[in-house]
């Protein structure tokens, strides 16, 4: 009902849909840090893109960890504004009550919601190489491997999986999916571990002939896969160094490399569900710590990788497979499957076994991790719905599982279409790839420009918040990481935009990419408007609703 009676027998409106949400702090600090963990995927994000990263010439292990320097002032800005309104919907929530309904509605429901629909195809691409691809090449289905791991129709399946695997694991509720979570993470370290001492105690020899003999038998390479790798990867223009580049390559390489390590902050929409989550020290580390040690265990892999891939076969193989997959040439490379380290590093050893049990160790990387990218975004769209500016089914909440059923329908429907034009490169949609990550930047920049101003504009609310007591020079510390980590998101986003050295392939000169963005942004303003009208006729102002923080 949008009116109820007061005390004096007068009617008021009812600013929010319900007197509480229905969700519940379910969650401990643990879970949101193993969740960050996920979130920022060393073998899943990480290594899909630092191989796509093969043409640049900025040294891969410097641009990882200069990038997550950076990216610990957003963890500053982000575990701030959690301790100051600790609440489900995070970036709208935040953005709507400091900067604005309006704003904070089309920055967080273009970056939360639609653009995640483009991710679903990119986490079914990584599902087909790092999981079915490999383990049916183990158990000798080489038609099957290749099959899902080079056709289109591969890439559909694996994205409809997505959405049956991720909707699952969220309408099973937020304890459920702590659970699954913490048992992937935990058993996926193992995996990893044991791929760090196939190539700590392997050496280059051991590697070219396990190359050699494993890639003929699971996937029908010719003989001579090493070295005529290095010659299609060299001609795909495969020159990604480990180090060095000078720093002006190193940074060209960033909006790169934060496709995989821009997120410890995907979490933050679930806060309202996290117990805890009013300690700024307890939201920081959570999110800081799950970046350092994702950084220090890529640092370790690439070292490992050099010693005994060799980082220029591995670059090269990369080049050779990615010129394919995009197109530029149709001569399927050497090694006809994604150069996957993990699959690299067990052709060390000849018994099926223990290769089958490595992968599948492995895979829980990308299981534990999968929930993400539908989980985070379902709150956003409860939240706008909880603020009226949705049709109120969508924050109907399961009262079994405490899940929003409604919003999470409303992310795999969409998606399954999407990944139809994706597979099938549908109006260039495979070169959108990293729009995924623009439009969320620009989520984050709002996110950002809120955290900047917070002190300013909403001074009640800082002053009694736990981070009033933070600051640098007199500056509100929230402030100061606001500024450092803007100016990041600014620098990414004119290179992506702009793109003066046509590296990214994502801005004005690619004519479907803007296309997309503003259809896309157009579209949540529209809902905005609308709803807005909507709910004016039913005797409820939207604008009173953004002034008052939404209950628990």
């Amino acid at each position: 009902m949008a009116r109820a009676i007061n005390r004096k027998g007068a009617p008021e409106t009812n600013l929010f849909l319900r007197k509480a949400t229905g969700l519940v702090r379910s969650w401990s600090v643990l879970d949101a840090f193993i969740y960050a963990t996920f979130s920022i995927n060393l073998i899943t994000l990480g290594l899909y893109i630092f191989s796509q990263m093969y043409f640049l010439q900025g040294g891969l292990l410097p641009t990882l960890i200069i990038s997550g320097l950076f990216i610990l002032f957003e963890v500053v800005v982000y575990a701030g504004l959690v301790a100051v309104m600790p609440r489900s919907g995070g970036d709208y929530v935040w953005q709507s009550r400091i900067l604005g309904g309006g704003i904070g509605f089309v920055l967080a429901i273009t970056g939360w919601w639609f653009i995640l629909w483009l991710w679903v195809p990119l986490y079914g691409d990584m599902l087909r190489h790092l999981f079915l691809t490999p383990l049916l090449g183990i158990v000798g289905a080489k038609d099957a491997a290749l099959w899902f791991g080079q056709t289109s129709a591969g890439l559909f399946i694996t994205s409809a999986l997505v959405c049956a695997i991720a909707a699952v694991y969220i309408a099973l509720g937020m304890k459920w999916y702590a659970r699954i979570q913490k048992i992937c993470f935990f058993i996926g370290l193992a995996g990893l571990l044991v791929v760090f001492g196939f190539l700590a105690f392997g050496n280059a020899q051991t590697f070219q002939a396990g190359l050699e003999r494993e890639a003929p038998a699971m996937f029908g390479a010719s003989s001579g896969i090493y070295n005529a790798t290095l010659a299609a990867g060299e001609a795909a223009g495969a020159v990604a160094p480990l180090t060095g580049g000078g720093i002006g390559a190193i940074f060209l390489a960033m909006p790169f490399i934060v496709f995989f390590n821009l997120w410890p902050n995907w979490g933050s929409t679930l806060y309202g569900e996290v117990r805890g989550a009013s300690d700024f020290k307890r939201n920081f580390w959570g999110m800081a710590g799950a970046l350092i040690i994702t950084t220090l265990l890529g640092v370790i892999f690439f070292l490992l990788i050099n010693k005994t891939l060799t980082w220029d076969f591995y670059m090269k193989a990369n080049g050779a497979w990615w010129n394919y997959a995009w197109g530029y040439t149709d001569q399927i490379p050497p090694l006809p499957v994604w150069p996957y380290p993990a699959l690299l590093a067990v052709f060390m050893t000849s018994s099926r076994v223990v290769q089958f049990i490595v992968i599948l160790m492995m895979s829980l990387w990308w299981f534990g991790w999968s929930g993400t990218v539908f989980l985070s975004s379902t709150r956003v769209i409860f939240a706008a719905a909880f603020d009226r500016l949705l049709p109120e089914k969508v924050a109907d909440v399961d009262p079994k599982t405490r899940t929003p059923v409604v919003a999470l329908l409303l992310m795999v429907l969409p998606s399954l279409v999407v990944s139809a034009l994706f597979a099938w490169d549908v109006f260039s949609f495979r070169s959108l790839t990293l729009d995924s990550t623009l439009v969320i930047a620009i989520t984050y920049l709002g996110t950002t420009i809120a955290a900047i101003v917070l002190p300013y504009r909403k001074p009640d609310l800082y002053n009694a918040s736990p981070i009033a007591k933070y600051k640098v020079f007199g500056i509100p510390l929230i402030t100061a990481a606001g500024i450092v980590f803007g100016g990041f998101l600014l620098f990414l986003l004119y290179q992506w935009l702009i793109d003066p050295n046509q590296l990214y392939g994502i801005g004005l000169a690619n004519t479907n990419s803007i296309i997309f963005i503003l259809i896309l942004y157009l579209l949540a303003f529209g809902i905005y408007k609308g709803f807005k009208a909507y709910r004016k006729n039913e005797g409820i102002d939207i604008d009173r609703v953004h002034q008052e923080i939404p209950v628990e």
